[in-house]
């Protein structure tokens, strides 16, 4: 039976070495999407991740999968790719665009984890300057981006997306390239995939990606600014 927890945001979560080994990672249920409860839950690692028909489940899943942003390989042809110019990227200049599009039900028939009051809670940090995108244009047109949050010096990637070859890639490349700029130290990935893994992303056990958020999220100043609106 997991911890199901109280209707006060501001309330702790379990220790997440509670977590369950199946399914992998998943530490408590209920409570809601307000601002105060996913910035504490960030803060210690831990993410929400449910269905329409679930309650809001928690999770902190071990090994955690990361991607340290001066260490993202970047293949010749990616290279090629990114380095043609047919693409322009901006940060923050369409964040609604990009959650709304990684929350499409996808092409091969799968779901969406990306609920309508999931969609919503982003939105409202967004608004409140915690969560970011990064955005892929083609043209007008809206190729690729990726989202998260910006606490301290950690960005916490939620979904990416891309409707044109190689835009989320590129969108990849291009946060990770941001984000050594802004002297940020990681991005958590949550979850692996051969994707990631191809992108140079790696596994670190929960108390060594729990220690690196202590170290860089400080208690009092845990908003970090993202140079909104850049464009290059």
């Amino acid at each position: 039976m997991i911890p199901i927890l109280s209707a006060d945001p501001e309330s702790a979560f379990p220790a997440t070495e509670l977590a369950l080994e199946y399914p992998p990672g998943l530490l408590a249920a209920g409570g809601d999407l307000s601002p105060a409860r996913l910035v504490n839950a960030y803060r210690h690692g831990i993410f929400p991740w449910y269905s329409d028909d679930e309650p809001i489940l928690w999770w902190s899943p071990a090994p955690r999968c990361v991607l340290y942003p001066d260490s993202v390989h970047v293949s010749r042809r990616l290279r090629r790719r990114y380095n043609q110019g047919d693409f322009t990227l901006t940060t923050d200049t369409a964040f609604e665009q990009v959650i709304e599009a990684c929350a499409e039900v996808r092409q091969d028939g799968g779901g969406t984890w990306i609920t309508s009051e999931m969609l919503d809670a982003y939105v409202n940090l967004h608004q409140a300057g915690v969560a970011h995108s990064l955005e892929v244009w083609l043209g007008d047109e809206l190729a690729g981006g990726i989202y998260g949050l910006a606490l301290g010096r950690v960005f916490f990637g939620e979904s990416m997306f891309s409707s044109v070859n190689d835009a989320s890639k590129v969108a990849l490349v291009a946060l990770c390239r941001q984000l050594v700029q802004w002297k940020f130290t990681l991005l958590d990935c949550q979850i692996s995939n051969p994707h990631l893994l191809s992108m140079g992303a790696e596994e670190v056990s929960r108390a060594e990606f729990e220690q690196h958020l202590v170290n860089t999220i400080e208690p009092d100043h845990w908003q970090q600014d993202f140079h909104p609106a850049t464009r290059w």
